[in-house]
């Protein structure tokens, strides 16, 4: 647990232990979920006299708890999931080969599913107190943490702005998962309409629509409980803070268009491919019918020429052989040149006449 005293137009302080709150100031507290919860609400009582329900509490150390809001007469409570440590490309993935002098992927792609892992952190937001709960790994919230002691930042009026910096960060973080997921998807829309590899790895292609699905689940949850809070402070909200918390559902609001919009492109690759592999089937069973229909007359006339009666025209004249076969190859010429009249093979432009 880390302590944190914050006071106006002073630098953030790290401090130890503390028995009171300061005139002039507030106080942040830091948990992780895996410390004793009754440690920080013993601390809490002790500073403010307002004792942490129950229910929260464990809510607080829930690691599979949802995003959400809920407001008692002393405090609130804001749970918001955040992006954990998630599936980085692979090598695989970044192959490219230079030709012409542009770059391009070749061979297979690494067809691992980037995965979308999140977890909640907690936050308790007293008139002069702010509590987070998070898990072990909590990039929001160290980078807020090192640029309040470091000074690279001015310093929060509120415990409720401080939660706004560490829920921007936070949502920050899912902006930056839009990239890699195009690119993933664009990878394998190139796959999937690829003639010479026929594309195979519908399983992995399935767990990807699946994480896509839960990031949108996600930010639709983040949404409701921002909105919630927001909501809430209405009508004592500065204009100000009212303007960011805004800004913070419409940050929520990009990813979640992003997340179904990349849902949307993945489902009309699909539907482009086997669009494109009905077609290219139709192609080869139009050419098998062609040939099929140039070697009919063809067989016609070797079936004619091969029944055993013993008067033939034609048996015995020393050309017949040959006139035959030259009848045949000219039937043959004659229908493919009628099959290309009628671009049954092919117009121009590699068209088909319908």
């Amino acid at each position: 647990m880390q302590l944190l005293l914050i006071a106006k137009d002073k630098p953030a302080l790290r401090i130890d232990e503390i028995d009171s709150l300061p005139p002039d100031g507030w106080l942040w507290i830091d948990a992780g979920i895996g410390e004793p919860a009754e440690a920080w609400r013993d601390l809490i009582e002790k500073l403010t006299g307002v004792r942490v329900f129950d229910a929260h509490m464990l809510d607080s150390a829930n690691e599979f708890h949802p995003s959400y809001f809920d407001n008692t007469s002393d405090y609130e409570m804001v749970i918001f999931r955040g992006l954990s440590a998630h599936a980085e490309p692979t090598e695989d993935d970044k192959t490219m080969r230079v030709a012409e002098g542009r770059q391009f992927h070749f061979g297979p792609i690494n067809t691992q599913p980037y995965r979308i892992k999140s977890s909640p952190i907690s936050f308790l937001v007293f008139d002069r107190l702010l509590l987070t709960v998070r898990p072990e790994e909590a990039p929001a919230i160290g980078t807020v943490r090192t640029r309040l002691l470091a000074s690279a930042t001015r310093v929060p009026a509120s415990p409720l702005e401080l939660a706004y910096r560490v829920l921007n960060a936070m949502v920050d973080r899912y902006l930056e998962l839009r990239q890699p997921l195009t690119d993933k998807l664009d990878r394998w829309q190139r796959n999937l309409l690829d003639p010479r590899r026929p594309f195979d790895d519908w399983h992995a292609l399935l767990e990807q629509r699946i994480e896509i699905r839960k990031l949108e689940h996600l930010c639709e949850e983040q949404r409701d409980a921002i909105q919630e809070w927001r909501d809430y402070h209405l009508d004592e909200l500065s204009d100000a803070m009212n303007v960011r918390l805004n800004d913070l559902l419409e940050h929520i609001a990009r990813v979640l268009n992003h997340a179904q919009r990349l849902e949307q492109t993945a489902e009309s690759a699909v539907q482009l491919h086997f669009s494109a592999t009905a077609n290219r089937t139709n192609q080869i069973m139009r050419m098998l019918t062609i040939i099929t229909a140039i070697f009919m007359p063809l067989t016609l006339i070797t079936g004619i020429y091969g029944m055993n009666f013993k008067e033939m025209p034609g048996l015995d004249w020393h050309w017949g052989f040959w006139v035959t076969l030259g009848g045949m190859g000219l039937v043959a010429c004659v229908l493919l040149l009628f099959f290309r009249y009628k671009q049954y093979t092919g117009g121009p432009g590699g068209r088909s006449r319908s």
